[in-house]
């Protein structure tokens, strides 16, 4: 994908859209991808604490590490970060650790750091094997049970394999995951795909689990989950799990699978938050999205913005809910790639997004 023409520094404005992390997450894959030198300003600037956070640092050195980059503002607060790659995206085996970057451990989330390196080593020829270790489990991310049952999966339609071993859960805050990733590398083009009809429903299912703490938390989670969507008319089985971790933790992790499309529904515990409690958060969240009679779940559609805008060809997904997060990244893509990317509907609400990739070689 590299010409000479395009190798013009790219200036992206982080605090641009939602001004979160995913305005970083995505320049850095398509700085990549792209081979082009890019500088993102402002980052994280509508954010509490703005500037690189360990999660975000450790995918900026992960996303160097790949491309042999030089990288300029790679600390610990930095609003300004320069990525200039040195090669293609290199297959290989890589290890990457959120406490590296932070003082005293950290929850950074794990899935975020796959995200961000995920698409240019799957557009690589050859086979990698990635270690991360930090939070495998953590809100305002998706959870690594998310990737294994719903991102991935339907990557795998347009054409990327990869799969995900989940080693050691890492609730917040104290993180203490690790996973294992096999990434098989490029073989064909990626296939455009369409998300327009989710066909009937096959089953809704899930798991409840905690980290060190008493076992009826993860049992009234399941039991709660159970029951309110029995009230709606929708069964599921939902799993118990008592595991140990670095430290405690507790969330629900709810599916639903249809014939065409794959959904997936999160929430967490903490302290003072009854389990039944936790357990509804999910199950409101997926019972909108099933009435909705969308077959995208709002988290899927933003994630799939990049692989679409790759592929060779239109892709044409219909979403439960347009998120600034979705808004955001179709804005950060069309500063790399020349792509016809439309989202139809507005923030809030259903929508749909149409994406005629580049068809990446």
């Amino acid at each position: 994908m590299r010409t000479p023409e395009n190798q013009s520094m790219v200036v992206v404005d982080g605090a641009h859209g939602e001004g979160g992390g995913q305005i970083l997450r995505t320049a850095l894959t398509l700085a990549v991808l792209t081979e082009r030198p890019t500088r993102i300003e402002n980052v994280r600037a509508r954010r509490g604490r703005p500037g690189l956070r360990p999660q975000h640092l450790t995918c900026v050195r992960a996303a160097a590490a790949i491309c042999d980059a030089e990288l300029h503002g790679d600390e610990l607060g930095s609003q300004t970060v320069t990525l200039i790659p040195g090669s293609a995206s290199r297959p290989g085996n890589y290890d990457f650790d959120v406490a590296e970057a932070a003082e005293g451990g950290s929850a950074g989330s794990v899935g975020l750091i796959l995200q961000t390196i995920l698409l240019p080593l799957a557009m690589a020829r050859g086979e990698s094997r990635i270690e991360l270790h930090g939070g495998t489990h953590v809100a305002w991310a998706p959870s690594v049970s998310y990737l294994q049952h719903v991102f991935l999966p339907t990557l795998a339609r347009m054409g990327i394999e990869a799969d995900v071993s989940l080693e050691q859960w890492g609730f917040y805050p104290r993180g203490g995951g690790s996973i294992q990733v096999r990434i098989e590398g490029r073989r064909r083009s990626l296939q455009p795909v369409a998300l327009t009809d989710r066909g009937a429903l096959d089953r809704i299912w899930g798991i409840a689990t905690v980290t060190n703490l008493p076992s009826h938390i993860p049992q009234r989670m399941a039991n709660r989950a159970q029951n309110v969507l029995a009230e709606r008319g929708l069964s599921a089985k939902v799993e118990p799990r008592r595991l140990r971790g670095a430290g405690p933790g507790a969330g629900i992790f709810l599916f639903v699978d249809y014939e065409h499309a794959l959904a997936g529904f999160t929430a967490y515990g903490r302290k003072g938050l009854p389990a039944e409690h936790v357990a509804e958060a999910a199950c409101q969240d997926l019972i909108a999205h099933h009435q909705s009679g969308a077959p995208v779940d709002p988290y899927l559609a933003d994630q799939l913005v990049l692989p679409t805008a790759l592929a060779a060809g239109e892709s044409r997904l219909t979403t439960s809910e347009v998120t600034q997060h979705l808004l955001t990244n179709v804005w950060a893509v069309r500063k790399f790639l020349d792509c016809s990317l439309s989202v139809e509907g507005g923030a809030g609400g259903p929508g749909v997004l149409v994406v005629e990739g580049v068809g990446y070689d």
